[in-house]
């Protein structure tokens, strides 16, 4: 506790993160900022109880880590939040019969890749009954209204290799590095295919793409919400799993999970934007796309990770890409890992105001770093209207290969 204490000791209370913060900027309510859930924070290492209103503060930050760079004293709120919701968690106060259900339910079900997979059927079944209308059920709760409105496109699911050899340019060749691809829990399930353009991406710019099976979950979601102890587990056995498949670096697609495990330190990670931007002059030919792309910097990536520059630089190495972006890049589109299943009116209200500056951009298409982005993004946009949603390494992979996106 001397250690958090010492932490929250460096906030001076000057008010930088109040515009860089999402929710100060939604309510203008202090305890809602960076600096205000310090000051609670402090209160509670001070023998404080944990109330309703106090958890509810907490729980209301989407843990974007917009103000870390904000801040011009330094403050590592990426260590003081989860820190903070380790002691609401634990305290076991502060939250309803039925938020604490939810949250059982969630954590049930998303860290377990093979339970999500199974989860296929029934939406596909709830789909064809037409009975996963948000509306429908949103009138049981709200959270589960999120969940239908933000459920993926039931793509066919990929199943991938354990390793796929290096083919730099498209042709056998010397490798440069071996590296391994985490497959992720919803990644796993619903997004499949975008690991395997990350993993053919890899392979084309002369890597050795490793993907053990049974990874399982790396602990991002659950660290999230401040349960530090499974998160810590997970991260270690994922951080195992990799040792055994000797690799140099383990590459990710999700910006969540990369954030995480750089914090944790389990594994030397990589995001793929910053692993290929680091391997240097690329080796597989570029095939124009003639398309005006907006970019959408995910929390995790920009906030958590520093990496801002590199997924511009691949989009705009993309022959006849002419990349944009939108107003107020830097504010959360609302994903949040599952905050947007557990506080699902602010991150629509977010969303709305996300999706809304993209389409400002008058792009034709919409890249993000991060399923949970690609989620709510076109969540908000609405089925079937404005642009598609793309990971970044689709687009390039796309663009790999010669053709159009989808």
């Amino acid at each position: 506790m001397d250690d958090l204490r010492a932490l929250t000791d460096t906030c001076v209370h000057c008010g930088f993160c109040l515009p860089a913060c999402p929710t100060y900027q939604l309510w203008g309510e202090e305890m809602d900022s960076p600096r205000g859930r310090i000051h609670l924070l402090r209160q509670m290492l001070d023998g404080a109880p944990v109330t309703s209103t106090v958890a509810g503060h907490f729980d209301a930050c989407l843990g974007c880590l917009a103000c870390v760079p904000a801040c011009p004293s330094g403050v590592r709120y990426d260590e003081i939040i989860p820190a903070a919701r380790s002691i609401v968690e634990h305290s076991g106060a502060g939250r309803s019969f039925v938020d604490r259900a939810l949250r059982v339910a969630i954590f049930a079900l998303f860290p377990y890749p093979r339970r999500m997979r199974a989860m296929r059927g029934p939406l596909r079944l709830a789909r064809w009954l037409k009975l996963d209308a948000p509306r429908v059920a949103g009138r049981l709760h709200p959270s589960l209204g999120a969940m239908a409105r933000l459920a993926p496109p039931l793509l066919p699911r990929v199943r991938l290799p354990r390793r796929v050899a290096a083919r730099p340019g498209g042709l056998p060749g010397a490798r440069r590095a071996v590296v391994g691809l985490l497959t992720g829990c919803v990644q796993n399930a619903f997004f499949s295919h975008v690991s395997a353009a990350t993993a053919r991406v890899l392979a084309m710019e002369g890597c050795d793409v490793v993907i053990p099976r049974r990874q399982g979950c790396c602990g991002a979601l659950a660290h999230h919400c401040g349960r530090t102890g499974p998160a810590e587990r997970s991260a270690h056995r994922v951080a195992a799993v990799f040792a055994r498949a000797g690799v140099d670096a383990v590459v990710t697609d999700v910006a969540g999970c990369g954030s995480f495990l750089k914090e944790s330190g389990a594994v030397r990670a990589y995001d793929v934007a910053e692993f290929l931007d680091a391997l240097g002059e690329p080796l597989a030919r570029r095939h124009p796309l003639r398309l005006t792309v907006a970019y959408h910097d995910a929390c995790h990536l920009s906030h958590g990770q520093g990496v801002r520059a590199q997924p511009r630089a691949l989009l705009a190495g993309i022959p006849g890409v002419r990349l944009v972006s939108p107003a107020d890049p830097d504010t959360c589109c609302g994903s949040a890992g599952v905050y947007n299943l557990l506080q699902p009116d602010t991150a629509t209200q977010l969303g709305a105001t996300k999706a809304a500056r993209l389409l400002d951009t008058g792009a034709d298409v919409i890249a993000a770093g991060n399923p949970g982005c690609l989620l709510q993004i076109q969540a908000a946009l609405g089925a079937g209207s404005g642009p598609p949603v793309y990971h970044t390494i689709e687009l390039l992979d796309a663009s790999l290969r010669g053709e159009r996106p989808g």
